[in-house]
């Protein structure tokens, strides 16, 4: 989806990359300026030193000659090539020698260093231009009046100079031509603005590309998210496989929607199962209190009508129960408490409680249990979970070709506690069928002769999921495994 750059500004990856561009815009320009000044006055200061060490140089030469040996060594240097300025002017300003044609006017007025950098032409460059030009040969004057003039006429070059006036009056300049170091101030500030605009041009670059591509993926998960919102669930947001921040986003908030499809899915199944199991059970309280109050009846008949009444309602009671402890479970919200767990005592406690049931229905109950495991969880959801599981396998083993039997085993495995209950009766053999019958009111064929709501399983997955724990059912060859896996207290 394309964005205009109004729409794009608004963006806070937009705004962020703008401020950060202005930030350090502002941080080179600073830099330029302060790298430019620093390199001038550093080179200013050269330069100074460099005439301070002329001009001992030639009072040294004054102290031993007198003007004549000044005159000479002034004119020897002035031979020599170098960026050094020398001139000696009479008292009125007129230039006797040095390598010095024309300077602006008022430069030797004053003793000392000069405030500002001022123009000067080198003795014969006028001359040279001229005959470059074609100019006319008009002689220039000596006088410094003349050559001012014709200074302040033509561009020339730029120096810094210290005056001095000796003895007899006569003016001494020595100065230092600033070509050089302005020339370097000049590649200076043209790198780092050369290297800012690479800069520049480099973050809009990586702003194009990285950050095109950062609102391409925000305007994907944007519509993702709005398919969700219309009602699809099932939608998913995008997950490129970078392991980036937008990933880890999207897979939290797409393992959300998984819970969230979950949790629905287990409400419309509530719904549904409310609405045709239920409807079995209470119609058939309906017919018996019709069935009772049609003709007359004796006293026990009524007082037996109201006792299947009550029982029938006590089964629908629990019924709701279990089904409102799933859902509660499954959402993981319990107001049940956690601690420490024996599971071999649970395991004796439950045993020993279903005896007398597996005793009359000629079942063989038994248990292994050697050493102590404990566990992290609810002693009586446990209890329940395995009740449930022992009373099915109890009612289910009855139909074994050979002696009924229910084995009940607790072990420690691949880091994992382990409470099987396993039977000899016919068992699960279809694999699709051991996954239903952890659903809620699912019922197998061979199951509809037996009495129950068949919640029992359902009720053990969920109090195994509530202790991050799982439940499986595997053929027992013959028979039923059912197979509670409990973490270990680090694993959890």
């Amino acid at each position: 989806m394309a964005l205009s750059v109004p729409a794009i500004m608004k963006t806070t990856a937009a705004r962020l990359s703008a401020l950060y561009f202005l930030l350090f815009a502002l941080c080179a320009v600073l830099l330029v300026f302060y790298m430019t000044s620093l390199s001038a006055s550093m080179l200013t200061g050269q330069t100074q030193d460099t005439i301070n060490d002329e001009i001992i140089g030639l009072a040294s030469a004054y102290k031993k000659g007198g003007l004549p040996l000044l005159v000479r060594v002034v004119e020897n240097r002035s031979r020599q090539p170098g960026a050094n300025l020398y001139l000696i002017a009479d008292t009125n300003g007129q230039i006797l020698t040095g390598n010095v044609q024309a300077l602006e006017p008022g430069v030797i007025d004053t003793e000392g260093w000069t405030t500002e950098p001022f123009s000067y032409k080198r003795f014969g460059e006028g001359e040279l231009d001229r005959l470059r030009s074609g100019a006319s040969d008009q002689t220039t004057s000596p006088s410094t009046g003349d050559n001012a003039v014709q200074a302040e006429g033509e561009k020339g070059h730029n120096a810094i100079a210290l005056v001095l006036r000796l003895p007899n009056q006569m003016i001494l300049l020595v100065g230092r031509d600033l070509g050089e170091p302005e020339r370097f101030r000049a590649v200076i500030r043209r790198s780092l603005m050369l290297a800012l605009g690479m800069m520049g041009l480099g973050g809009l670059l990586i702003w194009f590309f990285v950050g095109r591509a950062a609102l391409k993926r925000i305007d994907s998960v944007s519509e993702a998210s709005r398919r969700i919102m219309g009602g699809d669930l099932s939608g998913r947001l995008p997950v490129t496989g970078t392991g980036d921040e937008f990933d880890r986003l999207s897979e939290n908030l797409n393992s959300m929607l998984a819970r969230i499809a979950t949790l629905n899915e287990g409400l419309k199944q509530v719904s549904d199962n409310i609405a045709h199991d239920l409807k079995t059970p209470l119609t058939r309280l309906r017919n018996r209190a019709e069935a009772t109050l049609s003709g007359k009846q004796k006293t026990s008949d009524y007082r037996q009508a109201l006792e299947g009444t009550i029982a029938e309602s006590d089964q629908l009671i629990k019924t709701f129960n279990a089904i409102l402890m799933i859902s509660r479970l499954e959402a993981g919200y319990s107001s049940e408490h956690t601690n420490r767990v024996d599971l071999a005592a649970a395991v004796r406690d439950v045993v020993e409680l279903y005896e007398p049931v597996a005793e009359e229905a000629g079942v063989s109950l038994d248990a292994e249990v050697n050493g102590a495991f404990a566990v992290d969880g609810n002693r009586e959801l446990i209890g329940q979970a395995l009740s449930n599981i022992v009373d099915n396998a109890i009612k289910y083993s009855t139909d074994s070709t050979s002696k009924p039997a229910v084995r009940v085993a607790l072990e420690r495995t691949h880091g994992e506690i382990r409470l099987s209950v396993a039977d000899n009766g016919q068992g699960i053999p279809d694999d699709a069928d051991r996954a239903r019958a952890t659903e809620r009111f699912v019922r197998l064929e061979k199951s509809r002769s037996q009495p129950g709501s068949g919640l029992g399983l359902s009720l053990a997955k969920a109090v195994m999921t509530f202790h991050y724990g799982r439940l499986d059912l595997l053929p027992g060859n013959p028979g039923l495994s059912v197979v509670m896996s409990f973490p270990t207290r680090e694993d959890h």
